[in-house]
């Protein structure tokens, strides 16, 4: 690429990012003194492609909980043929429910979903899910969430921090079919969060260098592109 071609894709992405509507999420050292503020190093380092950038404050994925303020506005921007609404009922329509679950107690399910592929997203799986967990830590700040289906077995789970005026999910997995059953993971803990109505935000990573089907998935479960303005108290 040519010297005024980057100049012009930088010029393009940066009227991109001015455009962003900015989200301003605040992190509380309260509610966990030693992971949040772990959380928000990690959150407000500098980008490891694009220095003058940290790195989930641009592209960040949200759902405006706050303003939303009811599942059925939440559900009603998602509605329609093959959109999160859709494919969500339809998991639960073939008897996938979504509940808070003690990890531990799916011990065996968790390593069989981990193993299921042997990539995500392009990317070979990380050692870390490769290799069996017998035990699972609990934080005070996190909730955790997984579908079973009708014969009780889980099929994904998510693991959901609470920092402050925002959550995120951290962890997102499952295995692999055509029922709908991560639409409705994360429309259920979405809709959740909204009926308890501690959280402005909820957020899915960024949408900045995540593959066009990822970006797709996120959309049409109600996520959109912010600029975040961290704080941490």
């Amino acid at each position: 690429m040519s010297p005024l071609a980057n100049l012009r894709k930088y010029a393009t992405t940066l009227a991109q990012i001015v455009r962003l509507p900015v989200a301003p999420l605040r992190f509380n050292a309260a509610l966990e003194p030693h992971h949040v503020p772990q959380v928000y190093a990690q959150f407000t380092r500098r980008h490891p492609r694009y220095w003058f950038i940290r790195s989930k404050t641009v592209g960040t994925a949200l759902i405006d909980a706050g303003a939303l303020n009811t599942r059925d506005k939440y559900l009603d921007d998602i509605k329609g043929k093959n959109n999160g609404a859709y494919h969500a009922a339809r998991a639960r329509k073939r008897g996938y429910v979504c509940t808070e679950i003690d990890r531990n107690a799916y011990v065996d399910d968790i390593h069989d979903i981990n193993i299921s592929q042997d990539s995500r997203q392009g990317r070979p799986m990380d050692k870390a899910y490769t290799e069996k967990r017998e035990h699972f830590d609990v934080l005070q700040n996190f909730r955790y969430y997984g579908v079973l289906n009708p014969a009780g077995k889980l099929v994904a789970y998510a693991t959901f921090g609470m920092y402050g005026n925002f959550g995120a999910f951290a962890q997102l997995m499952g295995h692999r079919n055509n029922d709908g059953i991560m639409h409705l993971l994360i429309v259920d803990v979405v809709c959740r969060h909204i009926d308890e109505g501690k959280l402005e935000y909820i957020m899915y990573d960024t949408y900045f260098g995540a593959q066009a089907g990822l970006r797709q998935f996120k959309t049409i479960l109600g996520f959109k592109p912010y600029r975040a303005k961290y704080s941490l108290q």
